[in-house]
């Protein structure tokens, strides 16, 4: 069994910041695809917004079991349809792993449903993440916390619904705590929430979060294969009706009519 994974990243800062450029010269998504690669039940291709349809046809997402997705300045340069898309896809099984400040990406907001607000600063502080979940896929080979000497702090409240499951909790220098490992279920695809990954600090390069992100591909995974509408709602005649039924009352629709969206 070999993961397709697919990591998407906007790609400015590292075009448009030295910092960014030096210390991911390969930019995040090429950091990122080579610690997935390490992994030889993984392979990882990168796609980035500055190609035609950012990267993401039709053809590519039904080759992709698993998309993580980075972005941060450039949310809304993001094709709708390329959204519509992408939220098909998850929607029919493919599994998704947002990252960092993707908590205000299309796809993340269309996913949740809310206005995926935080608070933050921009500060360099240290940050703890303590495991709440021992026993999960993702947390696998890891201690009971972690710390990263950089990182941006996000603080609550995050404007995000109820989780399946908190993974991690952050702690930051400044006092700040922030649930930064979430896991949803959005129709048949499994979603992750993974909070650090700043793109002026080495993140990406930390053993630690590389065994986080190897362990969300590996979650986020689903060998069943995609439904192939996730959007159908037939309407189904009486005649098809599993018990034995008489049609009665009036009513608005003809039969066979698809009905209002």
């Amino acid at each position: 069994m070999t993961i397709r994974v697919t990591v998407w990243n906007e790609n400015v800062h590292e075009q448009e910041n030295k910092i960014v450029a030096s210390v991911y010269p390969e930019g995040i998504h090429g950091a990122i695809a080579e610690a997935l690669n390490t992994d030889p039940t993984i392979t990882a291709t990168t796609a980035t917004l500055q190609e035609p349809d950012h990267g993401l046809t039709e053809e590519k997402l039904a080759q992709t079991d698993v998309l993580f997705w980075w972005g941060h300045c450039a949310h809304g340069e993001v094709s709708d349809a390329v959204v519509d898309r992408v939220c098909n896809a998850v929607w029919s099984g493919m599994g998704m792993v947002f990252l960092h400040s993707a908590h205000f990406s299309k796809p993340f907001k269309r996913l949740m449903g809310s206005p995926c607000n935080l608070t933050w600063r921009e500060a360099g502080e240290r940050e703890r993440l303590w495991l709440t979940s021992r026993n999960h896929p993702i947390a696998a080979g890891l201690p009971d916390h972690f710390e990263l000497e950089n990182e941006e702090m996000y603080g609550e409240p995050f404007g995000v619904p109820e989780p399946l499951e908190t993974v991690f909790l952050s702690w930051f220098s400044g006092g700040e705590a922030f649930r930064s490992g979430l896991t949803y279920k959005r129709g048949a695809g499994n979603l992750f929430y993974f909070r650090p990954g700043h793109e002026t600090y080495p993140t990406y390069h930390n053993e630690n979060v590389q065994r986080v992100l190897l362990n969300a591909a590996k979650w986020a995974y689903s060998p069943a294969p995609r439904l192939t509408d996730p959007n159908i709602a037939p309407n189904v005649p009486v005649e098809q009706a599993l018990e034995q039924i008489e049609e009665r009352g009036p009513k608005l629709h003809h039969d066979g009519e698809e009905g209002f969206r």
